[in-house]
Order: C-alpha cells, then structure tokens, then sequence
C-alpha cells in the first residue's frame, strides 16, 4: 500500500513463496546387530539414527542395507539418509557389526571302539557326531578322549566340543565302548610226564604253554 500526503492510497497484491532450501542435519550413529538362529539379523533406519534434525517437521530416514546373514558377520557401512518435507536430504554412514552369539547344536553318537593287536584303540570326533549344526554352518569338532587302551575295555564317556566360526561352543557325551574282539595267540610246546610209583603223571597247562600272548 502506497499512501501519500494528502492520504490518497492506492495497493497491488503480490505472492511471497517460502522455499526450504536446507538439507538435515543427519546424525549417525554405530550399533551391534545380533545374528539369530536361523542366521539373520535385520536393522531399522532409527537404529543408527543418532539425533538427526530438520528445520522443519517431516523428517523421514532410511538406511541400506537393513538386513545381515551370516555372510556379513563383521564391520558393515551402512548409509543413512534423512529427507524432510521439502525434498532436502542429507546422509551418514554408520558402522553396524554384525555379531553371532549364539551357540551351535552339539548332538552326540554312542559307538564302539575296537582294540587293535597292539591293545590300542584310536577315535576321531566325527566319530561320535550325531549331526551336531550352528546357525552359519560350519563347526569343529574336538572330542575329550580319543585313544583307548586294554585298560580301558567297556564303556568311557567322551565329552564331544562343537564350536563355530564365531568362537561359540556347546558339548555332549558319547558312550564310547571299547571291546577287545582280538583272539589271543596260542605256542604249545612238547614235554615228557613221568609217572610215579602209584602209576600216575600230573601236568598243569602252563607246563605245555610256548609263550601263548594276547594284545
């Protein structure tokens, strides 16, 4: 409005545009992501969100990637974007360590064991495994005892150690039954038995034994 000494007026009409040209401040920050039992860990945007703001009210966020498996178990970057009510956008990057705590399944076989013709008996951990798994796959396998010996015929616990890549462990026990089925080796010698004055000769069986031995 125009108005001049005299207090004559005259107005025009114009259109101000209010225009929000300032991207969000974008805050990240990093977090651990925990693997479940089947191997996957998933994320939201305002997990390693640490505080961004806008301007103005709207502001959305978004992150890739959101979902792990065992494959990322690790240091992972993830991009976080904040967008506001104008299209403005901004982003960080956070860093989400994949974990696996979780420990593997140990399952456990009885077996036998058979004695050589030394008198030993050797074992391996595979083979009192009864399908042990961990939720990433792959496992190692230890077992407490692995060799036997005559002293040892009949049945021996074994503890069975299942561990994954990840360090974790879980155990069971194996009935490992150790059995000689070895025959042993029979050496006879010959020998003379003299009777005596009543007629009659005695020998014991150690008298005819050559060396007989066993494993």
């Amino acid at each position: 409005t125009g108005t001049d000494a005299s207090g004559n007026a005259s107005f025009c009409t114009f259109d101000v545009i209010l225009t929000d040209a300032t991207p969000p401040n974008v805050v990240c920050q990093n977090i651990n992501a925990y693997l479940d039992g089947a191997g996957n860990a998933t994320i939201a945007a305002a997990d390693i969100d640490g505080g961004s703001t806008d301007n103005c009210a709207g502001l959305t966020l978004s992150a890739s990637p959101t979902s792990f498996t065992c494959a990322n178990i690790g240091a992972n970057n993830v991009t976080l974007t904040a967008t506001d009510g104008n299209g403005n956008s901004s982003n960080c990057t956070a860093v989400v360590t994949v974990l696996d705590t979780i420990s593997p399944v140990a399952f456990c076989q009885n077996m036998n064991a058979y004695l050589d013709g030394a008198g030993n008996a050797t074992i391996v951990a595979a083979d009192i495994d009864g399908g042990s798994f961990d939720n990433c796959g792959g496992v190692t396998l230890g077992a407490s005892v692995t060799t036997f010996t005559c002293a040892n015929q009949g049945p021996n616990n074994v503890t069975l150690t299942v561990t994954d890549g990840s360090g974790n462990t879980a155990t069971c026990t194996s009935v490992v039954t150790v059995l000689d089925t070895i025959s042993p080796v029979a050496f006879c010698q010959n020998m003379n038995a003299y009777l005596d004055g009543a007629g009659n000769a005695t020998i014991v069986a150690a008298d005819i034994d050559g060396g007989s031995f066993d494993n």
